[in-house]
This record gives structure tokens, sequence and C-alpha cells, in this order.
């Protein structure tokens, strides 16, 4: 059975903001469907699932707690509108303007991005899990390392690892991007990648001081050695079950 390095990971917690009171004008809903043009409509809690808003101007409304599941906004004007506590799970905002767009706390998973326009958007506390097309031009290194975090937790360790990238091309020297991507590589089966990942991530621990960020990559060494070279039946291996106890530490590490 193949070790699941991984599985030792630090778990990260969020939370679901409350929902906000429903306060939706249903005339605005009414012209939105029917005419696409909604600037400044008060929107909260609505229900727009699956809904064609193809092109749609919907430029600073409120939108808060909406429900816009898997609708199409395909080339949308969305800057400035609030979708704080919004449903955006599996929507596709291809092209889709959402430039200064409040998405504290809004659901974007699976959804679809590519070519979608994020300036000034804070994604930090926006729930991003298999999201499609992330422009590469949005966030920090460290952003995209929690991404890589997110993705892996899930067992998507493909997206995993292309997120570390992402991080690892903005910040060369994120110690811990190279230690994710280790263990994501391993558990993909590419043992060699994962070695020299890990190798990487504790030279960079040791030129920055970092103590534990060292013991942290050289148990993992150790452990991807192992795997690389399974020791004899009779010898137990005990860096296996030590590596769980110092993992929790490593998201701390990389800040």
């Amino acid at each position: 059975m193949r070790l699941k390095i991984l599985s030792a990971v630090l778990v990260l917690s969020t939370v679901w903001p409350l929902a906000p009171a429903i306060a939706e004008n249903f005339q605005h809903t009414k012209n939105l469907l029917s005419t696409k043009q909604c600037a400044d409509c008060e929107l909260s809690g609505a229900g727009l699932v699956l809904a064609n808003l193809t092109g749609a101007n919907l430029q600073r409304a409120n939108l808060s707690g909406a429900n816009l599941s898997r609708a199409n906004l395909t080339g949308a004007n969305l800057s400035g509108a609030n979708l704080a506590g919004a449903s955006l799970f599996g929507a596709n905002l291809s092209g889709a303007n959402l430039s200064g767009a409040n998405l504290a706390g809004t659901d974007l998973r699976s959804a679809y991005l590519t070519g979608a326009n994020l300036t000034g958007v804070d994604l930090k506390s926006a729930f991003l899990l298999g999201v499609i097309g992330m422009p590469s031009n949005v966030g920090e290194a460290e952003d995209f390392y929690r991404l890589g975090i997110a993705e892996a937790k899930a067992g998507h360790y493909k997206d995993a690892v292309r997120y570390y990238n992402q991080a690892i091309s903005m910040k060369s020297d994120l110690a811990a991007a190279y230690f994710a991507r280790s263990m994501a590589l391993a558990d993909l089966g590419s043992l060699e990648a994962a070695l020299a990942d890990a190798e990487k991530s504790r030279d960079i621990f040791v030129s920055k001081g970092s103590k534990e960020g060292e013991e942290l990559s050289q148990y993992l060494v150790e452990i991807i050695d192992l795997r690389l070279n399974p020791p004899e039946p009779e010898k137990p291996n005990r860096i296996v079950h030590a590596i769980g106890s110092l993992l929790p530490s490593l998201l701390r590490l990389a800040f």
C-alpha cells in the first residue's frame, strides 16, 4: 500500500460566513432576466441557478448571498459587484469583468475563470477548490501555495502541483512550496522529482536558518528515499511515524 505522505499535512479549516438577510428585489430580478441590464440592482439572495446571463451588465449590483450556481456569466460585467457569500459554484465566468468585486466568502468552486478580469479582487476568503482557468497574474505566491494545499487535501494532486509551480515561479525561494510539491509528486508516483524537491526545500530552509524547516525536509527526504529503496522487512520504519507529528508546523514556516 502506498504511503500517503499528504495525509499528515495540516488541515486547513475555513468557516462559512453567516448568510445575509435576503432582500431580493423581484422587479430587479425580472429586469435582469429579460434585459440582462441590471447595474446597481438589489439582487441579494436572488435565485439564479443555471441562469443565462452572458454579457449581462451587473456593475455594482448587490448579489450578496445570491445563488448563481452553474449560471452562464460569460463576458458579464460584474465590476464593483457585491458577491459576498454568493454561490458561483460551477458558474462560467470566462471573460467576465470582476474588477473590484467583493468576493468575501464567495463559493467559486469548479467555476470557470479563463480570461476573467480579477483586478483589485481579494480572493483570500473565497472558496476556490477546482477552479478552472485561474489567471496567473492574480494573487501572490503564498496565495497559489494555499490553493495548492487545498487541492492536495482534496486528492487533486495534479492541480496542486500546477499551483505549486505557479507559487515557485513567482517566489523561487518559497521553501514550503517545494516541500508541498514534493509530497504531491510523491503521491503521484514521481519519486525522483519528489526527492529533488524535498532536497531543495531543505537547502532553502538551511539558508534561511529555519531549523524546524530543515528537520521537516530532511525527514521527507528520508521517507522518499525509503520508498525508492525499501528497507528489509525486519527493519522498522520509524521515520514514517515521526513525520506526522512535525507536518502541522509546515504552513507556519511558509510565511
